[in-house]
């Protein structure tokens, strides 16, 4: 038997293991085996091949099987047969014109699994087969106002959840009747088309229905709430949208023109999700009872401040300022300080005079956007960035800003349990900083033994310089030669760098760790720290290189080219190997940051 979460629409067939004996399938009624299940396994087998002759003639046997049940979810033939796709569309066109040769057509065609009551519309629109569903509809109607019995969704609907938008415009333009856009059934469909990010639908949908902006399912949830936790609706794309930009575009211009990039496509699903959010604000504005809109809008308005989504906390507040910036539950600021969603902070760069009121908003235990920042960031943001160090970093660059941000007489003041917000931040980063801490002695390790064998290795090299010395003056005996001043000056930079580099690593295994530190200290120390490591390794490979020469290839200078190559293998290496880890360090210490003002649009 199948498992539970497939039995909503399919249940598949060969799962069973068959009995011992032998089912024939005769002409004599008697004969038939008495197991059903075991009788219409021929029949589903034809139906998912999308043979028709084989049906047929056990049709003629069995007159019965057009219409029964041939899996213990209740599945008919004709379930199967659209859930089988364009394979199996003249069996579909075939066996409904049948069904509807018989008296009792509607009876068939209207005919439900056992689990979920799906009518065969609904496997069209849940495996997104438009065609079969075209035929359903032409030749039964009725099939586009028969729900099942989960959550009582139409075809409509089964469309929308599972985001078939071929499937969904073709039900949306033969629904003639307002039976599946009524009360909740016409918000569940709205919320269907939301998760589906079929925005220009729902667009549509708000406005030839209005009603359904203001309603709201018993739990809060609504088409706005839906709105607001929809982060990818907002986003552009981040890091791998920036990476692949160029060569799609360069692929769409030289093989798909006309086609737009997929920066395109997002770019105008974010404009159709604002110009949704702004289509329910606007609604909600309309509605009679304030109250009602805007316990709507405050609900939608934390959950897009927790995920930082701060376009709809923006469009929100404009349509709703009295009602939301207010919000008994949690503060808009404090809820963006406690899951760092730094997009809705920076939106305090975008605010008149009344900042200074709502930056300094305590919740019911006392706690200020300070103690907020206190507290250790949720995991999922943490594990946006590499290394403990660099978390920590992070943490304690949270913490300043807003310390710059409120007023002086709240950073030192104590909440409900007597703790201040330094006092938060010690104990909730004490397992954070210890981690940092491994993290990096760890790293200044590994450096320091790299950093130390170059030291050594150049140092041995510039007393043993290649070809030896004169005997009687001591000079280098290739001094005069152009490769031997690459030799000396690439040697004396490595064994200066490493030096460098080893004292700087060192510097970092004796630091005190305070949690200042990783703020600037430590982080610019391991810049400094790997910079010259990468710089001594760059030039002791020339100094290698140079040395190679001198002594093998002096007449012979195409041996440069085998040398110089294999020489930036290591420096190949540990640019792939340590470069993510640098510009990390360099982008979070010397950056912009994330504090930043993002548009001159006024907030509040």
């Amino acid at each position: 038997m199948a498992s539970s979460s497939n039995v909503q629409l399919m249940e598949n067939p060969f799962s069973q293991q068959p009995q011992p004996n032998v089912v024939q399938i005769s002409d004599s009624r008697d004969e038939i085996n008495e197991d059903p299940m075991m009788r219409y396994i021929p029949l589903h087998k034809a139906a998912l091949e999308g043979d028709w002759e084989t049906a047929k003639r056990i049709f003629d046997r069995d007159p019965q099987a057009k219409s029964a049940a041939i899996n213990s979810v209740g599945l008919t033939l004709l379930h199967v047969a659209v859930g089988t796709g364009k394979k199996a569309i003249h069996f579909v066109r075939n066996m409904v014109e049948l069904m509807m040769e018989a008296d009792n057509c509607e009876e068939l065609m209207m005919a439900r699994t056992i689990k979920g009551g799906h009518t065969a519309l609904h496997t069209a629109a849940h495996v997104g087969n438009t065609a079969a569903a075209t035929i359903l509809v032409n030749r039964m109607p009725r099939l586009l106002y028969s729900p099942n019995n989960i959550r009582n969704d139409f075809p409509v609907h089964t469309a929308a959840l599972f985001s078939h938008k071929r499937t969904l415009l073709y039900l949306l333009q033969a629904t003639k009747e307002q039976t599946p856009y009524d009360s909740y059934d016409g918000l569940r469909l709205l919320v269907y088309l939301i998760q589906a990010e079929f925005f220009d639908v729902a667009l549509d949908l708000v406005d030839k229905y209005p009603y359904l902006a203001t309603l709201a399912f018993p739990d809060g949830r609504c088409a706005l709430w839906t709105m607001a936790g929809n982060k990818s609706a907002f986003s552009d794309g981040g890091d791998d949208g920036r990476r692949f930009r160029f060569r799609e575009h360069l692929v769409n211009i030289l093989f798909r023109p006309g086609v737009r990039s997929r920066r395109e496509e997002r770019l105008m699903m974010r404009q159709q999700a604002t110009s949704l959010v702004r289509l329910l604000c606007k609604k909600l504005t309309e509605s009679k009872s304030f109250s009602k809109a805007s316990n709507i809008a405050e609900n939608a308005v934390l959950i897009a401040a927790r995920l930082g989504i701060h376009q709809v906390v923006e469009m929100i507040v404009e349509a709703f300022p009295s009602g939301v910036v207010y919000i008994s539950r949690q503060p808009i600021f404090l809820a963006a300080v406690l899951n760092r969603s730094d997009s809705v902070f920076n939106l305090t760069h975008q605010m008149g005079d009344h900042k200074y009121i709502y930056l300094d908003i305590e919740d019911k235990d006392g706690n200020n956007l300070l103690h907020a920042a206190g507290k250790l960031a949720p995991s999922h943001k943490l594990n946006e960035i590499s290394g403990a160090a660099l978390q920590m970093q992070r943490e304690m660059q949270w913490y300043k800003q807003v310390e710059k941000t409120i007023s002086p007489s709240s950073r030192e003041r104590m909440n409900n349990e007597g703790k201040s917000p330094i006092m938060i931040f010690t104990e909730e980063h004490k397992n954070l900083k210890q981690e940092g801490e491994k993290w990096m002695k760890d790293t200044s390790g590994s450096c320091t033994i790299a950093a130390a064998l170059i030291i050594t290795i150049m140092f041995a090299a510039a007393i043993t310089v290649p070809g030896g010395s004169k005997s009687d003056t001591g000079f280098p005996v290739f001094a005069t030669d152009k490769m031997f001043i690459v030799f000396a000056i690439s040697d004396a930079i490595s064994l200066f760098a490493s030096t460098t580099s080893l004292l700087m690593f060192l510097s970092i295994l004796t630091s005190r760790y305070a949690e200042e530190d990783f703020l600037h200290v430590l982080p610019k120390r391991l810049i400094f720290g790997l910079g010259t490591l990468f710089l001594s390794i760059t030039f002791m490979m020339v100094a290698f290189s140079a040395t190679l020469y001198l002594v093998f290839g002096r007449k012979n200078a195409w041996v440069l080219i085998p040398v110089a190559a294999l020489a930036c293998l290591p420096v190949t290496s540990f640019v792939l190997l340590q470069f993510p880890l640098l510009a990390d360090l360099i982008s979070s210490t010397f950056g912009p940051g994330i504090f930043v003002k993002q548009s001159n649009r006024p907030f509040y």
